[in-house]
């Protein structure tokens, strides 16, 4: 697994950076491709409020884990995230493996502390209609917030894309832009 490591606001030692890649090399046994990539990235706010967060990139599939801890605990903050993508994989894994086919994950092994009830399948237990009019980001963030809603979709009138802007937790707006697939 190859690992990249950034740092926004805070310099670490590489004391953390051993702990966070020994600790997320115990999930390399769910990953068959070497070509498996984790980024991590390290943040402190300034009410000492550490935030760690992993991806990892395995093909298509892509994994990831957001965790707070205060007090500048950011060992325990790793630990937390890689715990959740651990739950993730064991509670997906029927589904990743059919997804990947071959390159499915493996069964977990018996020293598992853990046990995952999986979800049998997903209830979709409403569906909208709506036609997607073409308008700019900022007018669709506009109508976003006359809705109060989270996310809007629109047809983006710049390049005639589907498009969703979205809030963000940490404040501001997100814009995803969608391609046509290959």
């Amino acid at each position: 697994m190859k690992y990249t490591f950034t740092c926004k606001k805070v310099s670490l030692n590489d004391s953390i950076k051993e702990y966070a890649e020994k600790r997320i090399s115990k999930l390399e046994r769910y990953f068959r491709d070497k070509d498996t990539s984790a980024f991590v990235t390290f943040c402190v706010e300034k009410n000492r409020l550490c935030t760690v967060e992993i991806t990892i990139r395995d093909g298509a599939t892509l994994l990831r884990a957001q965790t707070e801890a205060p007090d500048g605990d950011m060992r325990s903050a790793i630990d937390i995230a890689v715990g959740y993508i651990e739950r993730q994989i064991l509670k997906n894994k029927t589904r990743l493996a059919k997804r990947l086919r071959s390159e499915g994950f493996p069964p977990p092994a018996a020293e598992d502390d853990f046990s995952v009830a999986e979800e049998q399948e997903f209830h979709i237990v409403r569906t909208k209609r709506f036609s997607v009019k073409p308008m700019s980001p900022e007018e669709a963030i506009l109508q976003m917030n006359l809705l109060d809603h989270d996310f809007f979709v629109f047809r983006n009138s710049d390049d005639d894309s589907i498009s969703i802007v979205y809030q963000r937790k940490a404040g501001g707006y997100g814009l995803i832009v969608t391609d046509e697939a290959e």
